[in-house]
Formats: C-alpha cells, structure tokens, sequence
C-alpha cells in the first residue's frame, strides 16, 4: 500500500527545507509556486487517502509502526481513523486556500517554508498514534507559528507572537509531565516502556491518579482550543496575524486541542473525563456566553470574530463532554465547520484590511452599494456562522445541542443563548459595515476573480455539509460509536475496540 501517511509529513518537511534553501534572489513566482504546487499535491494526497478510508471501521487504519528509539520505548506510529481523517481533509483543504489566498509581499521565502513546516506539523499531530511523536509534532506547532506572527504580522505583532508561545509553551509543559507519568505508571506494571497509544489505554491507575492526569493533559489542549479561561493568548494572536496565519491558527490548530481530547483524554482517562464533565461543561457554557458577550462589543471585525471563534469553540467542547454519541459526532462536524466558515470570515476581513486599511466598524460603511458580489459572499458565511439552516454551521450546532439535551438538559438551555447572540453581534456588525451610508463616499474594489476563485471552494463546502452532510458523518460515526462502546465498559473491563482500548481505573 502507498505509504500516505508518512508521505503527508515528510513531503512538506522536505519541500520547506529546498523552498528555505532557494536564494534570496529568487523570484516571488518561483516561490509562491512552489508553496501552491506543495499544498495542492497534499490536498491531492489526502482526498486519494480518503477513498481508500473503510467509512465502516472505527479503529484505525493505514497503520505504520517503525521503531524510532528502541532505548526508551519510543516508536515512530501513525494512523488514522474517521475522526482524523475529516481533520486532514480540513487541514489540507484550508492550507490550499491559504496559500492561494493570502500572500505576502515582504521575505516571501521564509513566510512560505514556515506555513509549509506548519502543514506538516498540523497533519503529523493529526496522525500520531505515540505520545512522544505526537508531543513532537504538537510543539512543533509553535515554531512556525511563532515566526510567522512575528515576523509578517501586524502592528503589535511582537507581544502577541510571544504571548502565544508562552501560553502554549507551558500548556505543553504539563502534557509532557502528563504522559511521563503515565508511561512511567506503565512500565512500573508491565515492565515495558512505550508510548504507543494502544497499548497505554491499557494502564490500570487509581481515580484520583486518572483525574490529575486527565487535568494535565487538557491544560495543553485548553489553551490550543482555547477554552474559557485559557484563551487570553488568542484575541491578540488572531488579531495581530496576517491573513494565512490566523486563518490556519484558528481553521486548522484551534482543532488541535479538542482532537487532543478525544484521542487521548477520552481514550486513556475515560472514567476521569466522565467525572470531572461537568467542570467543562461549565467552562465551555462560560466561554460560550463570554465569548458571545464581548465579540458583541467589539469594534474591530478580526477581533469579533476571534471572540467569536472563542464562543463557537465552546460548543465544541459542549458536544464533546456530553459525552453522547450525537454530541461527539456534532461536535468533530462542528470542528470541520467552524475551521471553514472561521477560515473564510478571516480572508474576507484581510481583504477588507487590504483595501482600506482598517477593520473598524467605525470606518467602514456603505460596502454592500459599492462591492456587492463581496458582500454575498461575506453574508453566506455570516450565515453559516450563525447557524443558518441549509449552511454547514447548522448541521453541527444541531447535533451538539440535541446531544447536550439528552445528558445535560440544562445547559443546552443556556448554551442557546450563544447562538441568539451569536446572531445578533454579526447580524449588527454585518449591517454597519455593509449597509450604513458612507458619507465619505471612499471606493471599496469588489472582489476579484482570483478572489472570488479562492472562496468558490470554501462556499460550495459550507452548502455542501449544510446540505448532505453524510459524506462526512459517515466516517465519523463510526469511530465515534467505537469511542463510546469503549468509555461505556466498566472501569474493569478493558476491551479493546477497533485499535485501542480504555484505561482500566481501580478504585
């Protein structure tokens, strides 16, 4: 069988070195190229992949195990199940918009080999199996995208380049603790040291033992999401970076850290992640609300629209600790969904930047008389973000709230709101930006056909899943189902299901 995993790691890590290593005088086209040709044949790669994907098995597939450092137990292990499948589809998919659709005229070599790195290293945390290679490949996250807000973003690009990296940074910290431990816990049972998944899920501990390391591992994935109160870092990272990166920071990497969640907190702490539920159910409601509340009373569209993101990811989290099948299924939807219509929102708003160099809604009106091909586009994915039956952001709040309402009656109730006011703030912003009479009568250029090229894609998608999202649950549920069989055995029953197992927990 070709080898499509691996290929989908090492070819971007290669093609970044050569692009860094072409001369300084090299010509932008040679460059841009050469990132488009990349991404576009890892898109290619992974729809081929997913036509190989069984849509019926929960476990994983395409497995390659390769002995990395045999000394301490450390394997080179990827694979893939329905749940990382529709997030390497998401992730290749937005990195071709991104590269197509957001350029940087300034050092475009370097900016084009870190977004190529950071390809790689999103697709490698998306299919690591060893906790070592996915810890690896979870910071290496954090070079790239360091580089990248600093060095191409906007005015206080330095201080928003660094927050991120420590609040990331020290989230990671307590990962790396959490998965010592475990591993350690391991080999002190069974005299093997690995940190291979499958056989981890395995590890028999004591409940309070599952519940602090179950807190360990989710401060990592809470600040990459983020979840309320671990998000501080982002309005400024959102809003201080260019166009491709914050469309990939919160498109593609926010998905990091509920992906985390489910690989591996519900995998190898399903009794903790059980107890400790309504502990974030409580922070996703808050971050819901929150971030509802203050995207409401913002006056500049990119930061409107990370506190948004801020809020819609707090139901993500919502439908994962409903701990339901259709609460988990809506909500690994809602992760391919948000990374789409947030994507888009972000271009549209750098484009907006790019032509009137501002993105306050006190200096922006009247655009929908001047550009209106811009402003319907910009109203389907206003729409889709709001939850609009027929578009995509519907199909997966849907899901998450019927979930919620089967476990968690009450805060389904009051995660409502956020779709009430997540209405209102875009709806309001919409209309100032768009519909307000201009009285300084300033052009606004309508989108251009390459322009309009670029967001066809994520368009046709957005009515797509809102239309027949099938395709995608088809391959989603399954492993969904296999996830739930397995937290639903008791803690002294540990059987394993598709690939992996639960951890047995000992009172």
């Amino acid at each position: 069988m070709f080898p499509y995993l691996n290929t989908l790691i090492f070819v971007p890590v290669v093609a970044a070195a050569v692009i860094a290593l072409y001369p300084s005088d090299a010509s932008k086209r040679l460059v841009r190229g050469s990132g488009r040709l990349v991404s576009v044949a890892l898109l290619i790669i992974s729809i081929v992949m997913a036509t190989r994907f069984k849509s019926g098995v929960g476990g994983f597939q395409m497995v390659s195990t390769h002995s990395w450092i045999p000394t301490f137990g450390i394997s080179w292990s990827l694979g893939i199940d329905g749940i990382s499948l529709v997030l390497i589809l998401l992730t290749t998919f937005l990195f071709v918009i991104a590269m197509f659709g957001a350029t940087e005229k300034r050092d475009e070599k370097s900016y084009v080999a870190w977004m190529i790195l950071l390809e790689a290293a999103c697709i490698g945390s998306f299919l690591a199996i060893d906790l070592f290679g996915f810890f690896v490949l979870f910071e290496l996250t954090l070079i790239p995208t360091y580089f990248l807000i600093g060095g191409w973003g906007y005015k206080d690009r330095g201080k928003a380049a660094i927050k991120f990296f420590v609040y990331t940074f020290l989230g990671s910290a307590f990962l790396l603790i959490g998965i010592l431990a475990l591993v350690f816990i391991h080999q002190a049972q069974t005299g093997v040291l690995t940190f291979e998944l499958p056989k981890l899920v395995a590890t028999a501990m004591s409940s309070a033992t599952a519940k602090w390391l179950f807190l360990a591992f989710t401060a990592a994935f809470a600040v990459k999401a983020p979840i309320f109160p671990f998000h501080t870092w982002s309005p400024d990272a959102y809003g201080e970076s260019p166009t491709g990166t914050v469309m990939i920071l919160s498109g593609v990497m926010a998905k990091l850290g509920t992906y985390g969640i489910i690989r591996f907190d519900f995998q190898l702490f399903p009794q903790a992640a059980k107890a400790l539920s309504p502990l974030l159910l409580t922070l996703a409601v808050i971050g819901i609300v929150y971030g509802a509340i203050v995207a409401a009373g913002e006056k500049d569209l990119k930061r409107l629209v990370a506190y948004s993101s801020l809020s819609h990811m707090g139901f993500i989290v919502l439908g994962l600790f409903a701990l339901s099948t259709e609460g988990i299924s809506g909500a690994v939807l809602q992760m391919v969904n948000h990374g789409l219509y947030t994507a888009a929102m972000f271009l549209l708003v750098g484009l907006v930047y790019e032509r009137r160099n501002t993105t306050s809604t006190l200096e922006l009106s009247g655009i929908q008389a001047k550009a209106p091909i811009f402003a319907g586009v910009f109203t389907v994915v206003v729409m889709a973000s709001i939850g609009l039956p027929g578009l995509n952001g519907f199909v997966g709040e849907f899901l998450i709230l019927l979930g919620t309402f089967a476990t968690h009656r009450w805060w389904a109730v009051v995660a409502t709101t956020g779709v009430i006011l997540s209405a209102i703030y875009f709806l309001w912003a919409y209309q100032k930006v768009f519909h307000r009479k201009d009285e300084s009568d300033t052009p606004f250029l309508d989108l251009r056909r390459k322009e309009l090229a670029v967001m066809a894609p994520v368009l046709l998608l957005i009515v797509f899943i809102g239309i027949y999202p099938k395709p995608f649950l088809d391959r989603i549920n399954p492993t969904v189902y296999s996830l739930m069989n397995q937290m639903s055995h008791t803690p002294s029953q540990t059987v394993v299901v598709g690939s992996s197992a639960p951890a047995a927990v000992t009172k």
